[in-house]
């Protein structure tokens, strides 16, 4: 909708707007221009009419209409790099006032959000220790990671099903590759399946999702290969079960009852089959490793396996289990990060208690 105006024409009755501005909003992509006034003084205004005209043109644009509370406009139609000039149109229910026109403004993209900074710093501190962490590892110094029970069970685990000649079991959750926790199940997969093809202990590894399937078949395969037994490796130990949640669960459970394994893990996503999977593997007597970070489920596995990985304890086992140094400096890095991260917010919160200090201004 155009209207066309030759703003030296007010029309009588009330006080315009004033100090009407316009410039390039700062840090976005462009096309956009930020134009603000002082509203009229007048109790009368039911609103503000924004206008806007191109370098050239002789018609002035309608915008849009605000509400008389209204003092700013984002125009975010503009060409980057075309100049427009602003105008506000205060109207009452009687009469109109045209407000003098803003100087001639351009928007234009900016290539640094500088209101991000904190955000910058913050990732290259994160990103120097964890790279500092990982040369520590590398480099044969031994970066101290708390004890976690339910890892160190592991090779005891292993040895107890060796000697009875019982199967480990591996459930790697029933959510699919794009998860996070699925993702550190197949990880410690890996390292269960190497000490496995150390031991010579038949391995079980069903799974609900396709894609989690043939990563795991790989993991495997890679483990019992890095082990120095790829002769070991049976293609057949990792299988492809269902989609669906409870018929998996339920096949899961015939294998716990059938072949009763001398340990089962079940590391990864899980739902409202965890305590049935859990309650059964305890039946049939066998050490429960598990891990997950669903908190819903975690109270279920907590009570009916021996040991669980509560948590962040799931992504960080991997990194336990092989001593890899990219993980243990992943591992210390994030670490160190959460510790300066506590560190400020301390120091904030002081700050703003005793000092009254914004904490948006410290940061």
């Amino acid at each position: 909708m155009f209207l066309a105006l030759t703003l030296a024409v007010t029309l009588a009755g009330i006080a315009p707007a004033s100090g009407v501005t316009a410039a390039d909003r700062p840090n976005d992509g462009g096309s956009t221009i930020q134009v603000t006034w002082t509203r009229s003084p007048d109790e009368g205004i039911i609103g503000y009419r924004v206008l806007r005209r191109a370098d050239g043109a002789v018609e002035w644009d309608t915008l849009t209409m605000v509400g008389r509370f209204i003092a700013r406009y984002n125009d975010q139609a503009a060409e980057d790099g075309t100049r427009y000039q602003y105008a506000v149109l205060a109207v009452s229910d009687t009469a109109a006032a045209v407000s003098e026109p803003s100087a001639w403004a351009a928007s234009k993209p900016q290539w640094y959000n500088s209101e991000r900074t904190t955000a910058l710093i913050g990732s290259l501190i994160f990103t120097f220790l964890i790279v500092f962490f990982t040369f520590q590892a590398r480099s044969g110094r031994k970066l101290f990671i708390r004890r976690i029970g339910g890892l160190d069970a592991v090779e005891e685990a292993l040895g107890r099903a060796t000697e009875m000649g019982r199967p480990i079991l591996y459930v790697p959750g029933l959510s699919s590759i794009a998860d996070v926790a699925t993702i550190a199940a197949l990880n410690i997969l890996g390292e269960v399946a190497k000490k496995t093809a150390k031991f010579g202990t038949p391995l079980i590894v069903p799974n609900r999702d396709p894609i989690v399937y043939t990563v795991a078949r790989e993991v495997v395969k890679e483990a019992y290969t890095s082990a120095g037994r790829p002769d070991a490796f049976n293609p057949d130990m990792v299988f492809y079960v269902t989609d669906q949640q409870f018929a998996y669960a339920a096949a899961v459970d015939g294998i716990m009852v059938r072949e009763k394994p001398a340990t089962n893990f079940l590391m990864g996503m899980f739902w409202a089959e965890s305590l049935i999977l859990a309650e059964t593997g305890a039946s049939t007597g066998a050490v429960q490793i598990a891990g997950t970070d669903a908190i819903g489920q975690l109270p279920f596995f907590i009570t009916a396996c021996d040991y669980t990985l509560i948590g962040e304890e799931l992504y960080a086992a991997s990194a336990y289990l092989s001593h890899e140094p990219l993980l243990l400096g992943a591992i210390k890095g994030q670490d160190w990060s959460k510790l300066l991260i506590l560190g400020l917010i301390i120091i904030g919160t002081i700050l703003q208690l005793t000092a009254g200090v914004p904490v948006i201004d410290i940061f």
